[in-house]
């Protein structure tokens, strides 16, 4: 996670603070050693609130649409199976968008 918020914080740009939502996942905690670039601030979104998390509503569409009613005999066709699901729902970008976008959610511009 510390090194995925570095790379966070490469991107923003120069002057612009970034804000990262968090849900409860364990490793977005890692028990104190978590390294927070000065240009990031984190926003751990309340538990059981998933209308805040657009992820849950991401979940949901593959169930829905991908994973539901299926039986898989091994751990791998598990994998591939979301995997699969994963990369269809990347190649519908529109969609992707509107299952995770929020009305309210918008950027801040100064």
């Amino acid at each position: 996670m510390s090194l995925h918020l570095a790379e966070v914080s490469r991107r923003v740009a120069p002057g612009a603070h970034a804000v990262v939502v968090l849900d409860g996942a364990g490793w977005h905690q890692q028990g104190g050693r978590l390294v927070v670039p000065g240009n990031i601030t984190l926003l751990p979104l309340p538990p059981y609130a998933p209308e805040l998390n657009g992820m849950e509503n991401l979940w949901e569409y593959l169930r829905q649409n991908h994973l539901s009613h299926r039986v898989w005999n091994t751990y791998e066709a598990i994998v591939d199976a979301c995997c699969e699901a994963w990369n269809a729902l990347l190649q519908m970008p529109e969609t992707l968008a509107s299952i995770t976008s929020r009305t309210w959610a918008k950027a801040v511009v100064k």
